[in-house]
């Protein structure tokens, strides 16, 4: 909604320099050629000769749209006699600057928003701005040019260090933060290496080794192209499970085996790769506002509704029932209720050994969870203690002295790569893959965005904090359309190595931060220990039995379940029922029919939501404020008590832009203006407000800052019914004649239809001056 201080007076200067406003009065000193006169503007559409170069601004940004096409004349200068310039010529003028001058043609250079500030501030070669070309330091102060922001503009380093964020922070990199990332990395290692196994073997269905694949490629990228620093990519349970889910769909489909791990491994790479890809277009096309889509209620219901259901598929493998399992038709990819029914039925035929191991994993990390979160504020330190790895090495050790892989506990055994090497490459956007790309398409979406919704979240909350409180990296911004480059990125490479899905995870995240992490060197080194870890130390983990996978993986599920009830209790002290519905209703179908059932409601649900609210006009009618001097007016319907009608007149404010999408219901709702004086008031009711309160109607158009070809022409298919019933009409507070809207008003007829410019006022005071007069020379403008 379009807000002004300045209400009903004179028209307001709010807009001036908006980046989408061509200013052409030389009073505002904003239009100005680089020789000085007042023939350039700046922002907003290009022009329609240059509609290849705005549409590459508009969706790719400045950078590239500048880059590649300059200003619309790339190669087309023009000499001193006039002449088009050759190829080689017009090359050497971009690559140092050239083309922004006129070329005495007298026609309007219209820049981008980045070429018209770079243009003010004097700064040199804009177009080299955006090209490899900087250096660490000056000649003469040897300070990094990222802090000297002169210099930096000079040489255009600024916006490589944007787009590349390694180069800023390496250059500020000290030896001491090397302890604090080193320590961290150690400990993540310890707390999650043997989670991406459990996640990799129990919840995608793939070989463990290509979870730690998850923790090799894409905390190593992420580094080099994320803007949070101390965030840390890794496979996650929700994002593991949806792609296992992929993998149960294939197979159920009868496309290869159960046991066919190198096709699982595939299909994880295709899921991954396109999960990436579909994240790094967002990015370029600077679609950061994603993570708005989803409402909170749809994540709530839908991330509770997945840990039921890891917690539940963990029971099977913890309880020792995974062979018997095997042997039950629908069980292994059935619904969550399928597996209750089995868990019941078969309760007798549990192993107790693997249950003893299990359940006593189980509760060792739960009691050893809940110690640190109690002696943590006391004892800061104890974070370091990396409780689930000591669990993971005595779980080992004890398998091994005592031989209960031999009394039937299931081990990990040998941890390999379906292709022996220990690094396969693979890309997953090849022909013979297409038809898993059909089937994993929405899951890969929703991977996708889940994994930036958490990974937004934990960026928000850690990104900069060093800086803030001068102790770490300097000069971090965080960028949401950064952030999904970077993400996008990385999950495509991690995809070539047929690897987990891997997000920015809090959790993961505040332990970096906690145990000393400062910089994204601390990603490096946690790559640099799993590729250590799958090298050398992989034959440690036979022995490491499958159950206290399980274990930790339920701890996970735990950890995602106890988060709903704050939500709840919250909705309900507010009594927001369709937020709760929505909870349940998502829950509901996700653990009792499927996870695809739950996407498809969560999605459709909230987009439902979204498009509702875009869609429904917020139309205003106005009143006199009694006593106000100049006259005040106010909504109606907020404020009966505090405000009078007009007599003879219906004011009605406008408060948004007018689009195709909240224009359909337009005539409706302003008909029942007309009838009731409010757009709350059912159809059925009989007429209420006296036809003769509608023969003058004031359209205060301020908060229309934007109108398209739609919005346009219901607009004037009002008028026009206004004007053939008598009614006349009249426009307040409109925007500039400049303006695009004003434009649209005066070429759609709109302008000549009420008659003329006089019907367009500054104010609503004096609009009903305009009406008080034609009322009193009996003048009827039909």
């Amino acid at each position: 909604t379009h807000n002004c201080s300045q209400a009903q007076g004179e028209p307001c200067e709010h807009a001036r320099f908006s980046p989408k406003i061509r200013p052409t009065s030389p009073p505002t000193s904003v239009s100005f050629t680089l020789d000085g006169d007042a023939n350039l503007g700046h922002g907003g559409r290009y022009p329609r000769g240059q509609s290849i170069v705005g549409g590459v601004n508009v969706v790719l940004g400045d950078a590239v749209g500048d880059t590649v096409f300059g200003d619309g004349n790339i190669f087309g200068d023009r000499g001193e006699n006039g002449k088009r310039v050759g190829w080689s010529e017009g090359w050497r003028r971009w690559w140092e600057g050239g083309g922004d001058d006129k070329n005495g043609s007298g026609r309007k250079t219209v820049m981008s928003t980045t070429r018209w500030l770079a243009t003010t501030h004097g700064i040199k070669n804009k177009r080299r701005m955006y090209v490899l070309l900087f250096y660490l330091y000056t000649q003469s102060t040897k300070r990094r040019l990222f802090l000297d922001p002169m210099n930096a503009s000079a040489d255009g380093s600024r916006y490589l260090v944007y787009y590349f964020p390694f180069l800023q922070w390496v250059t500020q990199y000290r030896w001491a933060f090397f302890k604090g990332d080193l320590i961290a990395a150690l400990t993540m290692a310890s707390f999650y290496l043997p989670m991406s196994l459990s996640y990799a073997s129990n919840l995608g269905h793939i070989p463990p080794i290509n979870g730690l694949y998850s923790f090799v490629f894409n905390p190593f990228v992420y580094a080099l192209f994320g803007s949070c620093p101390q965030m840390v990519v890794g496979p996650e349970a929700a994002g593991s499970l949806l792609l296992g889910s992929v993998i149960k769909s294939s197979i159920n489909g009868g496309h290869h085996g159960d046991d066919d791990d190198a096709m699982n491994a595939r299909i994880a790479g295709v899921v991954t790769g396109m999960a990436g890809a579909v994240i790094f277009i967002a990015g370029i096309t600077r679609l950061g506002f994603l993570d708005s889509v989803l409402s909170r209620p749809f994540l709530r219901g839908f991330i509770s509704a997945i840990g039921f259901v890891i917690l539940v598929d963990q029971l099977i493998p913890e309880m020792g029932l995974g062979h018997l399992a095997k042997h039950v038709g629908g069980v292994s990819h059935g619904s969550s209720l399928d597996k209750i029914i089995f868990l019941v039925e078969n309760v007798k035929n549990a192993h107790g050994l693997t249950c003893a191991v299990a359940f006593g994993s189980f509760a060792v990390i739960m009691v050893c969870r809940e110690l640190k979160r109690r002696l943590q504020p006391r004892m800061p330190s104890i974070a370091y203690v990396p409780d689930r790895f000591i669990v993971v090495i005595l779980s080992a050790v004890l398998t091994w002295h005592f031989g209960w892989d031999k009394q039937g506990l299931d081990i990990l055994g040998d941890v390999k790569s379906s292709t022996g090497s220990p690094f396969p490459f693979r890309f997953p956007f090849i022909p013979s893959h297409m038809h898993h790309v059909r089937e994993a398409m929405s899951t890969s979406f929703l991977i996708a965005l889940l994994g930036f919704f958490e990974s937004s979240v934990a960026a928000k909350s850690l990104g900069g904090s060093g800086s803030r409180h001068g102790e770490g990296l300097q000069g971090m911004s965080l960028s949401a359309n950064r952030e999904l480059v970077a993400l996008g990125v990385a999950n495509v490479v991690g995809g070539c190595f047929m690897a987990l899905p891997a997000f920015g995870g809090y959790g993961r995240s505040k332990v970096n931060a906690a145990t000393g992490g400062k910089t994204p060197m601390s990603s490096i080194l946690l790559s640099v220990i799993t590729v250590v870890c799958i090298l050398f130390l992989l034959p440690y983990f036979y022995y490491l039995p499958k159950s206290v996978l399980s274990s930790m993986i339920s701890v996970v599920a735990y950890s995602l379940i106890e988060e709903a009830p704050p939500d709840i209790l919250f909705f309900a002290r507010l009594r927001a029922y369709p937020e709760l519905f929505l909870m349940t209703l998502i829950f509901l179908a996700t653990v009792f029919y499927s996870l695809t059932l739950g996407i498809a409601l969560g999605i459709g649900l909230s987009l439902l939501a979204v498009v509702r609210h875009a869609t429904k006009p917020r139309i205003q009618i106005l009143g006199r404020v009694p006593g106000t001097s100049p006259p005040q007016f106010e909504n109606t319907e907020l404020y009966p008590e505090r405000v009078e009608s007009v007599e003879g007149c219906l004011i009605v404010k406008i408060p948004e832009p007018l689009t195709f999408a909240n224009t359909g219901d337009l005539k409706n709702r302003l008909r029942r203006l007309e009838l009731y004086g409010t757009t709350a008031a059912h159809p059925a009711l009989p007429r209420v407000r006296d036809p003769q309160h509608n023969s003058n109607v004031i359209f205060d158009v301020h908060g229309v800052t934007g109108l398209d070809g739609s919005g346009t022409q219901v607009l004037r298919e009002i008028v026009d019914g206004y004007v053939e019933r008598g009614v006349r009409v009249f426009f307040c507070r409109c925007p500039r004649e400049e303006s695009a809207v004003w434009r649209l008003f005066e070429g759609s007829g709109v302008v000549a239809r009420v008659g003329g410019r006089r019907h367009f006022v500054r104010s609503v005071e004096e609009a009903l001056r305009m009406t008080e007069l034609e009322r009193l020379s009996g003048e009827n403008f039909s």
